[in-house]
């Protein structure tokens, strides 16, 4: 989608940081520069972590924020269907737009992150997506202007990349001004920064225990190519993501074991 070519009809937003998320906010200023009609839906509160899933043992409820503008008690996922095949039924988007994230989504991280997931639900329902998150050292200064400065030139940049068919693009946006950044760059996945998952024991005022559970991050090796090296090079990184996770080297050497 080159600057001066037509803006489109109606695109979907969605996130997983909720809908009163500062990073939504920024994402409705981008698309109102590219389409006609903005549509959010989005999770009435934080589903962060909740990767691809859908709700199949609960009723969703819809809350009307405004016009075109919808919280969902679900998750992203959910938020995605619920737009696409009830709110919009009668004129689906042409665009899933997800985010942007508080935060990056790297490497293996991208399985268990929301605003991936409710973008790989546009994907599953055939509609082009875009996934995007503002990575940050300092959670108290999230560089949201950078976001807001570069997504619509990125965004226009995937839409002009002719396709056999839609697509989910996962992009992450440097912590560094806008000025700064280098271009947009074509990513693998990697490995990312994740190196576990811990579970912190805690007693509540009653003394009754729970758990948190938390990422254990730090250096990995990355490729070069990878969305982590991309990014902390200062870069824009783009990944494209489908649904197929066949090991193959794995199946070859099953395959050829159980003949």
């Amino acid at each position: 989608m080159p600057a001066h070519a037509p803006r489109l009809a109606r695109v979907l937003l969605t996130n997983d940081d909720g809908i009163d998320a500062p990073g939504l906010a920024v994402l409705e200023a981008v698309a109102a520069e590219l389409a006609d009609e903005v549509w959010v839906v989005a999770p009435e509160h934080d589903q962060s972590g909740t990767s691809h899933s859908i709700s199949l043992h609960s009723p969703l409820r819809v809350n009307q924020h405004g016009s075109r503008r919808f919280g969902v008690l679900g998750t992203p996922g959910d938020c995605v269907v619920m737009a696409v095949r009830r709110l919009m039924r009668d004129a689906p988007p042409t665009l899933v737009l997800s985010g942007i994230n508080r935060g990056a989504n790297l490497g293996v991280e991208t399985m268990f992150s929301g605003t991936v997931g409710a973008a790989m639900t546009g994907l599953l329902l055939g509609l082009p997506s875009i996934a995007m998150s503002q990575t940050f050292r300092d959670p108290a200064n999230v560089r949201w202007d950078t976001s807001r400065e570069l997504a619509p030139g990125v965004i226009r940049s995937l839409l002009a990349i002719n396709h056999d068919a839609p697509t989910c693009f996962n992009v992450n946006f440097p912590d560094i001004d806008a000025a700064l950044a280098g271009p947009l760059t074509p990513t693998r996945q990697g490995v990312g920064l994740v190196k576990g998952i811990d579970v912190l024991p805690q007693t509540d005022p009653r003394g009754v225990p729970y758990h948190w559970l938390r990422f254990e991050r730090g250096p990995r090796e990355n490729s070069a190519d990878s969305e982590t090296a991309v990014v902390a090079s200062g870069r824009v990184s783009v990944t494209p993501l489908h649904f197929e996770r066949t090991d193959e080297r794995t199946f070859a050497v099953l395959a050829s074991a159980l003949k």
